[in-house]
This record gives C-alpha cells, sequence and structure tokens, in this order.
C-alpha cells in the first residue's frame, strides 16, 4: 500500500529541530511549570518542600530527577480539583478516569490547554498520513473517557471531515463506512477487531472498506496484532498513545512512513524512564516506566507522572523528537504466576501467531489452595470450525509455557464464543485470586 510521505511544508518547523533547540525549549517550558505549579498548587508545594528542592533548582533538563513523583494516588488524594493550577472558574472541560478502582481521576482544561490538545491531536493525525480534506471515523468513546472528544477536535483541527460515531452499534459502524467512505478511522485496535468481524459477518470483504488508515490506541497491542489487523483490513495500522492524566490521546503517535513507534512531541512533554522499583533514571534503549511532565498545561499540570506503562525511549527516526517502543505492559497489569512475570501482550502475541485461531482471547487466574491457575481463553476463526480444537489448545499451551515459562489450560472455543468489547477497552484479564 503506497504511503503518504510528508511534504517539508506539512511539518511544523518544532517537528524538524535540533536537539540543542529542542532542549533549550524544554528547559525554558519546565521551568516555567515547576514555578506555576510550586505556587499555584499545595500538593506540589508540600511535595517539594518534602524533599527540599525548589523551582530554583533546576539548571538543567537533568536536575528533574532531583524532584518527586506524581502517582494516581495524588491525584485521587486531592479529588476532585485540588490539583488544579488555575481558579476552577478558568477550568472549560473536565475529563475523568473510570475509576474502577477506587475515586476517578479528574483533569481539567482551560482553553488554551484544548487548543494545544487538539493542535496535538492534529499533528498526530498528519503523522498517520491524514491530510485536510479526509474523511474520519471516529470510533472512540465520547464522554468523560479522553478518546473521542480528543480525536474530534484534533481531527477538526486538521481541516478534515469528522463522522463522531463513538463506539458501539456495530452494524451501524459498517454500514456508515460503506456509506460515508471514510479515509482513516480512529479506535481501540480490539474493537476494529470486532469491526472487521462484522464485515465478514455481512458477507463483505473488509479489506475492501474505503479506509486506508487505522489510528489505533487506548490499550496495548501488539506487532502480532498490527499484522493481522493491516492484512485483514488492507489499511496502515499506526499507534497513537495517550493518557488522561497527561492530556489524552497525542500524547505521543507513530508516522506512517516508518511506523516504528509512536514520537513523543517533546516539545509538550518531557519523558523519562525509571526503574519501577528504585526510581532511578534510566538510559534510553533501557526498559523500565515511562515518566512524564507536562511543559505547557495551564489547568493541570503533571510532574513526574507515574504512567506504570513499560517501555523504552528510542532514538528519532522521521523527526526530531524521541520515539517509545511499544507498551510491553503496565507495571500493574503484570501477572506474577508462580513466581514468573506475565503481561496479557505476551499471551496475545502467541494467540496471533496460532494458525487458526482470531485475535480474541482472555485470561482467567485463579488460585487452587497455595498455587495460582490460568486459563487461555481463546476460539477459532469461522474458517477453522472443522479443526480439532483440543490439539489446537495443547499446541498452544506448549508455547505458552516454552516461551513465557507459564503451565496454563487454554480452552478453545467455537468462532464469536468471547464477549466482544462494544466500547471502550477490551477485558483481557480476569483475576478472580483473593485479595
Amino acid at each position: 500500500m503506497p504511503v503518504k510521505t510528508p511534504a517539508p511544508g506539512d511539518l511544523e518547523a518544532i517537528e524538524t529541530a535540533s536537539r540543542d533547540e529542542l532542549a533549550a525549549l524544554q528547559l525554558q517550558r519546565l521551568r516555567a511549570t515547576l514555578e506555576r505549579v510550586y505556587a499555584h498548587v499545595p500538593h506540589y508545594r508540600q511535595a517539594f518542600d518534602a524533599k527540599g528542592v525548589h523551582p530554583s533548582d533546576l539548571k538543567t533538563l537533568a536536575d528533574l530527577a532531583k524532584f518527586p513523583f506524581t502517582t494516581k494516588h495524588d491525584l485521587r488524594a486531592n479529588y476532585p480539583f485540588g490539583m488544579f493550577a488555575v481558579p476552577r472558574e478558568e477550568v472549560v472541560r473536565v475529563h475523568a478516569s473510570s475509576g474502577t478502582t477506587g475515586k476517578p481521576t479528574v483533569v481539567g482544561y482551560t482553553q488554551a490547554d484544548i487548543d494545544t490538545w487538539a493542535g496535538l491531536v492534529a499533528r498526530s493525525i498528519r503523522a498517520a498520513g491524514g491530510r485536510r480534506g479526509d474523511i474520519v471515523h471516529v470510533a472512540y468513546g465520547y464522554g468523560l473517557f479522553t478518546g473521542g472528544l480528543g480525536a474530534h477536535y484534533g481531527a477538526e483541527r486538521l481541516g478534515c471531515t469528522v463522522i463522531p460515531m463513538s463506539g458501539g452499534q456495530t452494524e451501524k459502524q459498517v454500514q456508515l463506512i460503506r456509506d460515508f467512505q471514510p479515509d482513516i478511522i480512529m479506535v481501540t485496535p480490539s474493537y476494529m477487531q470486532v469491526i472487521v468481524e462484522e464485515f465478514r459477518r455481512q458477507g463483505l470483504d473488509p479489506r475492501e472498506m474505503s479506509v486506508k488508515v487505522g489510528i489505533f490506541g487506548a490499550e496495548p497491542w501488539t506487532e502480532a496484532m498490527r499484522r493481522d489487523i493491516e492484512a485483514s483490513a488492507g489499511i496502515d495500522a499506526v499507534d497513537i498513545y495517550g493518557l488522561s492524566e497527561v492530556m489524552g490521546p497525542g500524547v505521543a503517535s507513530e508516522c506512517v512512513e516508518s511506523k516504528d513507534g509512536p514520537v513523543i512531541w517533546e516539545d509538550h512533554f518531557y519523558p523519562e524512564i525509571i526503574d519501577p522499583e528504585t526510581g532511578e533514571v534510566l538510559p534510553d534503549g533501557a526498559e523500565g516506566e515511562l515518566v512524564f511532565t507536562s511543559l505547557t498545561k495551564q489547568a493541570f499540570p503533571v510532574i513526574r507522572y507515574r504512567t506504570r506503562d513499560l517501555t523504552r525511549l528510542l532514538p528519532p527516526t522521521s523527526r526530531s523528537m524521541r520515539r517509545m517502543g511499544k507498551i510491553v505492559g503496565r507495571s500493574d497489569d503484570m501477572l506474577i504466576i508462580r513466581g514468573v512475570n506475565m503481561f496479557p501482550t505476551q499471551v496475545e502475541e502467541l494467540v496471533l501467531q496460532t494458525e487458526g485461531l482470531s485475535g480474541q482471547y482472555q485470561i482467567v487466574v485463579t488460585r487452587d489452595g497455595n498455587l495460582d491457575e490460568v486459563q487461555v481463553i481463546t476460539e477459532v476463526l469461522p474458517s477453522h470450525q472443522q479443526v480439532d480444537r483440543d490439539a489446537l489448545g495443547r499446541q498452544l499451551e506448549s508455547r505458552i509455557k516454552t516461551l513465557i515459562g507459564v503451565s496454563t489450560r487454554v480452552q478453545v472455543g467455537l468462532p464469536d464464543s468471547i464477549e466482544r468489547t462494544l466500547v471502550g477497552k477490551a477485558r483481557r484479564v480476569v483475576d478472580k485470586r483473593p485479595r
């Protein structure tokens, strides 16, 4: 498939700036952000004072390591508006996480923040090959979740025609894709799999759809899933990264001409990789936990926010800014099974490599006495209903044991036997162990 390579006029000057120019801008913006939060956010003033640091201690970018981390616990402890750095009356929009494990984390935006966000998502769509006049089908959920509105405002900023479909109503998704002929779809990768299945269920070839580029985010996904989606839908699959606490989608995004990891928009977000256990800053290329400091946010700046996402920082390629590797998993999503660390993405990779299986799976963890038991539930493709499902299960059990080191029981069901996600992220892990 031909790739849209950007012309020089398509890029902002900062996207091709030298590292020295970028570092100078980061240092200037970082100093201003530290001063802002120290002056206006009681939590940060207390946290800085407790660690014995002051914004004036930042002389170089490396000095950021002297400052304390921010965690989701801090955000929840200051629920709902305690982390805002502007009066609440200046906040024009509020988003929040789902809050499935406690109070939601609340983030606020001034009008300038909304404008910045829209500009960065526009930059991300452009990096994915989108251009003014393209039709963008947005199937991320709208509402408190940042995905739908973030994609929507960014696509409009780029000058695209937006179809604000949101999630769910899969039959209607297919109908509108056929009727409106969008060029781009923005959706979670797991729900894109569901849309592809719906095309096939209706007797349609998903490779014949008008969509040329899929911009996928909001959940970890593997290179195996990229290959599966690209082959089944006939599109370029591009990774976009973001999280509500830092901004939403558009913190980083892949360039379609290279597809070698999301470019972090470092003029607005300063990344670090740390050892999850010690908090030590690790060098570029080392795998660890991703930490972000916002550089331009007004209402809700974050200082050294621990994302829990495990990845590594990579050198620049298509742009002057560093890239992040594929998310290996989340430090708080890592399963420890009889002393072995296992991430859902490792299982996903093996499921997608097994001929005859669909990309749908679920990991169910239980405890029998003192021993953890793991069941991997998968399903066959409609074209493989006649295969020996027990034998296919044993094959996958062997590969998981050999490559991950965990003994599992694999159940291979009939097509469509696993519940699909219709809105938001797929539920890949069901942990039934007593807490």
